[in-house]
C-alpha cells in the first residue's frame, strides 16, 4: 500500500447559467472539504452563462481565496469546460464534478483515500436503478450499449464526469488535444490503473438542467464516430451483401435462360425498383458516414482550440 502522502487537489466544476445554484454547490463543497487538511484549489469554470453566474462566482471567490475563476469567452459545452479547468489544474490530483448538485461532494474524501492507494483514475458510475423507467434512462442505456460494441473502448455504463485524476493521468488526457471529446472514453481509452466507485445521484437543488437532448445527442455522436470506424464497416458490409443478392438474381435469372422458360420471367418492373432504392440507399447511408468523418476531420485539421478563456481585453487558447 502506497504511503499517506498528502496529495494537493484541485477541483474542477464546470458551470452554464446557474447563477441560483452555484451558491448552494459552494457551501455544500466546503462542508465536504473542510476536514481534508490539504492544499485545496476550486476552479470554477463559467461556459460563457448569460445570467448572473460569474457574479456570484466573483462574491465567492472574494470571500475564499481558494476560488479561481476560469470565464471562457462563450459557451463551448460540457467538455470543451472540463478540458478548459483541467489544463488550468496545478494539484497533484485533480477532481470533476458538476455545479447543479447531482455529483456528491460528500464522497471527495473517499475518491482522494483511493487516489492515495495508487489509483490514477477514481470512476463514479451512477446507480438508477431505483429511477422509474423513462426515455432518457432507455437512451442512456442503448447508447452505453452501443458504445462498447461499436468501440474497442470500453465505458462503464452509468459513468459520469464526477471522477478523480491523479497527475499522471491529467497529463496523459492534456496529451490529446482532440476537438470533437468525449471524456468519457477518453479516460478509459488511457488504460491508467482505476476503480469504479458507484453513488446515487441526487436531484438538482434548483432550476433545470442545462444538458438539453440536443446536446446529449452531440455528445453521443462525437463519442461514436470519435472512437470507432465500425460505422463504415456497417456500410462495406451491406454494400457486400447487396453485391451477393445481385449474384444471387443473377442466377436466378440465367436459370430460366438455360432451362428455355424465359417466357415464365415477369417484367420485372416492381423488383427492379425495390433494388434500386436499397442500393440508392445504402450508398446515401454510406456517402453520409464518409460526409461525417471528413467533417470531422476538417474539424481537426484546422487545430482550432477547444475554448478561449476570457481574461480582460485579451483571450487565451487550450
Amino acid at each position: 500500500m502506497v504511503g499517506k502522502k498528502k496529495l494537493s487537489i484541485d477541483l474542477v466544476i464546470p458551470v452554464y447559467n446557474e447563477a441560483e445554484v452555484i451558491g448552494h454547490t459552494h457551501t455544500r463543497l466546503l462542508s465536504a472539504i473542510t476536514n481534508l487538511n490539504r492544499e485545496l484549489c476550486i476552479i470554477y469554470v463559467n461556459d460563457g452563462s448569460t445570467d448572473n453566474t460569474l457574479h456570484v462566482l466573483e462574491e465567492l471567490s472574494t470571500k475564499d481565496k481558494r476560488v479561481k475563476i476560469l470565464s471562457l469567452s462563450r459557451n463551448f459545452g460540457h467538455q470543451a469546460a472540463l478540458t478548459a479547468g483541467m489544463d488550468a489544474a496545478t494539484g497533484e490530483a485533480v477532481i470533476t464534478l458538476d455545479g447543479d448538485g447531482q455529483h456528491p461532494p460528500e464522497m471527495i474524501p473517499q475518491m482522494i483515500d483511493l487516489l492515495e492507494q495508487g489509483y490514477d483514475i477514481v470512476q463514479t458510475q451512477r446507480m438508477d436503478e431505483a429511477v422509474p423507467a423513462s426515455f432518457k434512462k432507455w437512451a442512456s442505456a442503448t447508447f452505453y450499449r452501443l458504445m462498447n460494441i461499436l468501440s474497442g473502448t470500453q465505458v462503464v455504463p452509468g459513468s459520469a464526469d464526477f471522477r478523480a485524476l491523479s497527475r499522471d493521468a491529467v497529463n496523459a488526457l492534456k496529451s490529446m488535444p482532440e476537438y470533437h471529446r468525449f471524456l468519457r472514453g477518453m479516460v478509459s481509452w488511457i488504460g491508467y490503473k482505476s476503480v469504479i466507485l458507484p453513488y446515487q445521484p441526487a436531484d438538482r437543488i434548483l432550476g433545470q438542467t442545462k444538458y438539453s437532448f440536443r446536446k446529449r445527442l452531440r455528445l453521443a455522436m462525437d463519442a461514436i464516430f470519435s472512437f470507432s470506424l465500425v460505422p463504415l464497416y456497417i456500410g462495406i458490409s451491406l454494400g457486400a451483401l447487396m453485391i451477393c443478392l445481385a449474384l444471387l438474381e443473377m442466377l436466378y435469372v440465367l436459370s430460366f435462360w438455360v432451362t428455355g422458360q424465359t417466357s415464365n420471367l415477369a417484367p420485372g418492373w416492381s423488383s427492379l425498383m425495390f433494388v434500386v432504392l436499397i442500393v440508392g440507399g445504402l450508398l446515401m447511408a454510406m456517402v453520409g458516414f464518409i460526409g461525417i468523418y471528413v467533417g470531422f476531420i476538417f474539424q481537426e485539421v484546422k487545430r482550432r482550440p477547444v475554448y478561449l478563456i476570457k481574461k480582460g481585453e485579451h483571450n487565451e487558447g487550450g
